[in-house]
């Protein structure tokens, strides 16, 4: 199902038990779930707040445990489970968690929310099917993304003039993050009658699209080279250090050696930009990448080469594919 139509059945008051949210756009999600959670709250404001659960924290019987427990004082209860894929090293955890979305648990929902990834985890099939509503969150097109910015107006009791979504689209470079971001700042600057202006879009400092370390990383991870030469140079223009940039590009690496051999998952700053160049690149040739990073490390702070030099020197060994 479309992520817009779950949200206009919301709207009306209508849950469904259980939802799998999935897809590389995680901008999309973020909103998905923000409007999903301000629905839940008008629908049912004796349990208007989510539960946020995370398997390697809670586990499956406490997921199960938040799903299918029904209160006297909270009969119907919304339950957000982050970073589902966990579950994937454990084909029981799974086959136990989908069996347990079987049983009814009254109002309640559940959501269960799939990070980012390079392929589709086959293991996670039995909890997509057991789930009564899929929803894949992909990248949206340009009518896709007006649309979420007015669904994102209309929660705050506004509406945009015709051509004001569509002139902060062009600022923001047709960026989904940037986009919505902007559009929750038009939300504060309309007037009392609720309209947003073109004059309102316009007042807007044009957004750094990019211009945050985890992008940066998202592109090299990706193996996206014109991408992250961009972002880099962005990054570097709003201020981040040519050595905290670095050092995250160190880790990006040396994280997916963790992440890979830890039956626990490992520990990794940015999790999903590291699992998606462990699945792009093989063991051997992130070695060798994780040395490229060093070596250019060591010749900076050598003096041999200069910082800016040394950084794009790393980053292009990193992201080549």
């Amino acid at each position: 199902m479309a992520a817009l139509a779950l949200l206009e059945r919301a709207a009306n008051g209508e849950f469904p038990a259980t939802v799998y949210l999935e897809g590389p756009d995680e901008a999309v999600k973020a909103a998905f779930l923000a409007e999903f959670r301000r629905a839940w709250a008008l629908a049912v404001p004796e349990a208007a707040q989510a539960r946020v659960l995370r398997p390697d924290e809670s586990g499956v019987d406490a997921i199960l445990a938040a799903y299918q427990n029904v209160s006297l004082f909270t009969p119907r209860e919304l339950t957000l489970v982050f970073e589902v894929e966990d579950l994937g090293r454990s084909d029981k955890r799974v086959a136990a968690l989908a069996q347990g979305l079987g049983v009814p648990a009254g109002g309640s929902c559940l959501v269960l929310v799939e990070s980012g990834g390079d392929t589709v985890r086959k293991t996670l099939e039995p909890l997509r099917a057991a789930c009564a509503v899929r929803v894949v969150a992909e990248p949206p097109d340009e009518e896709g993304l007006l649309r979420w910015g007015a669904v994102r107006l209309a929660a705050a009791e506004c509406h945009a003039e015709p051509g004001a979504l569509e002139a902060l689209l062009e600022t923001c470079e047709h960026d989904a993050l940037a986009f919505l971001n902007e559009v929750g700042k038009l939300a504060f600057l309309a007037g009392t009658d609720g309209v947003v202006t073109r004059a309102h879009a316009a007042s807007l400092a044009a957004p750094q699209v990019g211009a945050e370390l985890p992008d940066f990383l998202a592109a090299v991870a990706a193996g996206e080279e014109a991408m992250a030469a961009q972002r880099l140079e962005r990054l570097l223009a709003a201020g981040e250090s040519e050595g905290g940039v670095m050092w995250a590009l160190g880790h990006l690496v040396s994280a997916t050696f963790t992440i890979s051999t830890s039956p626990y998952g490992g520990w990794a700053k940015w999790r999903p930009q590291s699992l998606a160049l462990a699945s792009r690149r093989d063991d051997r040739s992130r070695a060798r990448a994780l040395d490229a990073v060093y070596r250019a490390e060591a010749a900076w702070k050598g003096g041999r080469l200069d910082a800016r030099t040394a950084l794009e020197q790393a980053t292009r060994e990193v992201v080549a594919r």
